[in-house]
Formats: C-alpha cells, structure tokens, sequence
C-alpha cells in the first residue's frame, strides 16, 4: 500500500510539473509569437495601438502609422531620393538601435522582425555603430515609421504594450524603405472602394491615394501592408475599404510580408527581376 501510495504522488507530482512546464512554455510562446493577440491581422494591431493617437506631434504629423515631417511634401519619397543607398557588394545595409527599456523576449521579436528581410531580399538591417543614418526603435505612443530615409536619427515607434509581432515589425519597416500603404496606390481604384462617409470625422487622410511607384507588380490584397475592411470606421460595423468588383473578397489579414511585398523589395533595391 506504501509503495503505491508512493507511486501516486510521483504520478501526480510528475503530472503537475509537465502541466506547469506546458503553462510556462505557451505563456513564453504567447509572449513572443508573431500574432498571438487572439489572431489579429497586422492591420487589425495597428489599428488599435493607434486609434487614440495625436496626429500632431513635434516636429511631424502623423498619418495612421506614417510619420510625415512638416518640411516634406506629398511627392512619393522613392522618386526623390529616400532610398537606403545600396553597398558595392549589392546589399542595402540599414543600421539600428533598439532602445533597452523592452524584455528579452519583446527584444527577440524585434530583431526576428528585423532579419526577415534578409532571408530573400538585399536589405540588411545591422546594428549601429557610427553611421550617420540609423533607425531607432523605441517604445512611444502607438506604431508608425516615416516612409523612406530621411537622414540622421530616425525614429521607428513599437510601443510594447501592443506594437511587438513579427508583422507589425515588418510593417513598419516596410515604411523605412520608402513602402506606402496597399489601398493607397495610385491604382486602387480599379480594386476597392473607399467609403469616407464610414470614416473617423478627421481621419479621411488616411485614405487619400498617392502616386505611387508600383514597380509593375499587381495590385495585393494580400499585403501586410494593406488596410482592413474595418480600418478608421467610425462604429466599427460600417466597412470604410469594399474590395471591387466582388465585395467578397477578403484583405487586410496579413500577419506577415506577401510574395508581392518581397518581390517590391527586391524590384527597388535589389535589381531583381520577378520570378
């Protein structure tokens, strides 16, 4: 009877230590995983880190995620010389720092965000260490990034109460290199609708289309870089984007870069042609 007894509490103390160690694994994993907020699109996290913001801030204005410096007009930046410039060995080497006030574990969803883009395209994010352009990647008010380089000291926001996914890292990012949103494009016309009367009274900039560089490649619902259905509306019930000609079409799930978003990169900077 002893010796059972003994073997029940080692089949109960083993049984609450996996369950313990299970717990702490998918609390560590929730933590740092690319989109463990209930599923949410890159869209739908930006959205919502950002829905509250001042768009005017010192020294820029801020256009959803997109920080606009007062001194820069609407032309698309790619076209007059924002472009990270590209090494002799062909790569395009950007420098960082990350501020030191996230976690361990926030810091490695940063940086995972970071190398993706050199696992298929030339951009090569590295650490800073005297260049005169950098980006700095700090915990402020929401999500957003200036769109291309602008010289010097470059702000990039991921707040780490609800910026930290692998997708929004990549979002923004995109935005460094000069990439504007999907449904802004000087064709999305002929692909959604925008409907201003849904939108947030004072948010309908964030609609406006822009004569983009579109690099010959096709228009992407798939983006990470493309709006909800839901995105700025004023109840959020009534769709401010309908996909056209079917309204059924879904976009603005992405929680990471599409082919299309890699194929622009490469296009840009990396003097590839589309497979």
């Amino acid at each position: 009877m002893a010796a059972m007894k003994s073997i029940l509490g080692l089949l109960v103390l083993f049984a609450v230590s996996a369950w313990t160690e299970a717990m702490v694994v998918n609390r560590a994993g929730a933590d740092s995983d690319t989109e463990a907020e209930g599923g949410l699109s890159v869209s739908e996290l930006l959205g919502r880190a950002n829905r509250n913001l001042n768009p005017i801030q010192d020294g820029f204005q801020l256009r959803g995620d997109i920080a606009v410096p007062n001194h820069r007009n609407a032309d698309p930046c790619t076209q007059t010389g924002c472009m990270w410039p590209k090494a002799c060995d062909g790569n395009v080497y950007i420098p960082y720092v990350i501020a030191k006030s996230y976690t361990a574990k926030q810091l490695s969803v940063i940086t995972s965000g970071l190398n993706s883009f050199s696992n298929s395209t030339c951009i090569r994010f590295i650490p800073y260490t005297n260049q005169t352009d950098y980006i700095y990647i700090q915990s402020l008010s929401g999500c957003y990034s200036y769109v291309g380089r602008i010289g010097g000291q470059q702000t990039v926001s991921l707040n780490s109460a609800g910026c930290i996914y692998f997708g929004a890292t990549q979002h923004e990012l995109l935005h460094v290199l000069g990439f504007d949103h999907e449904q802004c494009r000087s064709d999305r016309d002929q692909h959604v609708q925008i409907l201003l009367q849904n939108v947030i009274p004072g948010m309908e900039y964030n609609f406006n289309k822009i004569n983009t560089l579109n690099l010959g490649t096709p228009y992407d619902y798939n983006s990470v870089m493309h709006y909800n259905r839901l995105a700025f509306s004023k109840d959020n019930v009534s769709p401010t984007i309908v996909a056209i000609p079917n309204p059924n079409t879904v976009f603005g799930t992405a929680t990471q870069m599409s082919q299309n978003d890699i194929d622009r990169i490469n296009l840009l900077y990396c003097s590839k042609k589309l497979r």
